[in-house]
This record gives structure tokens, sequence and C-alpha cells, in this order.
């Protein structure tokens, strides 16, 4: 499946309409990310990034909203899905923002007023693969970013998600809560890592809304390390493989745009 047609951001909030009367009517929709995971502690996974996207422009001219995760890789910095920023024709742009975008970070429960809420300035695409790297427009000081594993995964590794995506395609809404689950690495290749659930269940997944989320486990001194971020897969929730960006091989250039003076 191709990058601009990835189905992590395919089906967007629905209609927005239907999602404006919703809200309208004060009802609160269940919503839990990653397909039979575990809801994260408050506290836990503060790396953890939600993505809101506004007003996205249609090429009938019509507008929708969308959402999709990432993580913190640094104070002005996350790591996301390329496809999550497009232009009119789904294709991966560069540069500012193309539409209305806010990064929530350090928080596992929108309920709560932990963490912070900051507008997303601008974006650069990796040329090799599904990942973006987005500039906010403000540091985040009090939550400590995720480290990049720059060692290559290898098959039967476990690998932890932390998302906020919906836990069903059929009538699918971002989640209200962060949410986690582990998976077992089934395939490499030099973009992708492939993934199945492993646990709370086999069948544990990721979902839409959840492109970009952060696939990380623990190096042998216990730090949490970025392995790769969610690109792709089935419909949620699935025991099938789920297709995820590497980031080890991209860790030079993430270093680059991070502290390269032109991207600041």
């Amino acid at each position: 499946m191709s990058i601009s047609s990835s189905r992590r951001t395919s089906m967007k909030w629905g209609v927005t309409v239907a999602f404006t009367a919703v809200a309208l009517c004060g009802q609160v929709m269940p919503a839990s990310a990653v397909a039979n995971g575990t809801p994260v502690p408050n506290g836990a996974y503060s790396f953890a990034v939600k993505l809101t996207m506004t007003d996205i422009p249609r090429p009938d001219g019509t507008r929708y909203n969308s959402a999709c995760s990432g993580a913190l890789v640094a104070r002005w910095w996350i790591i996301t899905a390329g496809h999550c920023f497009h232009d009119v024709n789904r294709k991966p742009v560069s540069g500012k923002v193309p539409y209305s975008t806010t990064a929530t970070v350090g928080r596992a429960d929108l309920a709560d007023s932990t963490g912070i809420v900051v507008r997303v300035a601008r974006v650069v695409q990796s040329t090799t693969n599904d990942v973006a790297l987005a500039k906010l427009a403000r540091p985040v000081r009090n939550v400590k970013p995720l480290s990049l594993d720059r060692v290559p995964p290898h098959l039967g590794e476990i690998v932890t998600i932390a998302g906020w995506g919906s836990t069903t395609d059929v009538a699918p809404v971002p989640s209200t809560h962060l949410q986690s689950g582990q998976f077992t690495v089934s395939s490499i290749t030099a973009t992708t890592v492939g993934v199945v659930g492993y646990r709370p269940s086999s069948d544990t997944s990721a979902c839409l809304y959840d492109s970009g989320a952060p696939y990380f486990t623990a190096t042998h001194r216990g730090r949490l390390a970025l392995v790769a971020v969610e690109s792709t897969g089935p419909p949620c929730p699935h025991a099938t493989e789920e297709t995820t960006s590497r980031v080890d091989n991209l860790a030079s250039w993430i270093h680059s745009v991070i502290y390269d003076r032109k991207h600041h």
C-alpha cells in the first residue's frame, strides 16, 4: 500500500458533520486507542503524542478533521508517520503545516490537565520512509523525549506501542485515553518492521488514528528506545502482520534535522 493511501489515515472521523452533531448533543463516545490494548496510567509513556488536525481540505472543496499519534524525540520535535501531513491529493508534504495541527504531550487521559498542548509549526519528511519530523511552536521542557534505537531490530524482539487510535474500524473515533500493547517483530526489510500482536492478546493491534505511534523497547540499561512508528495494516482488531517504519537507519537524518539551524 502506498504511503499516500495508507489505510491508517484513509478514514477520518467519518463525516465531519456527523462528528460535530455528536459533540453538540453532549454525548460521549467510548474510545480507547490500540485495539485490545490496555490503558496507560497517568505519568507513563509521557513522550507519547496525540496529534489533532482540523479543516483538512478535500479535492471537492469540503473539509474534515483527523488525528494521528507520535512521540516526542527532542524538546522542539516529534516523530510521526509521513502520511499524516499531506496536500489536498494526499501527497506527503514538507514545510509549513498544511492544516491546523496541535500536539498533546505528557498526558495519558485528555480529561487531565497534565502535560502541554502546543501548535505544530512545520514538517520535514523523510525521503526514504513513511516518517516525518514535526517541529513544535514552542519547546516541551517537562517531558523526557524518547531515545532512538540505533541497533537494528531482530526477529522475535518484543516491542510496545503507545497510541491514541480507535479500537475498531467500525465507526472509528480518536481516543480520549492513551493505550498500549506488546508485539513481536515478525519481519524486517530495509525500511519496515512487521509486527504481530503478543500481549494482552494475539489480536492486539494498531488501528485508525494510530498512524505515527511509537513502537519502543527497553535497552540493556533499562531505558526506552524508539524502534519504529506505525504506518499501516489490516482492519483492526486483527491477528495478522502490521507494517511499521524503521527508525534505526534514520537516526543520522533525525539528528541532522533536530540540530540543523536551518530547521530552527
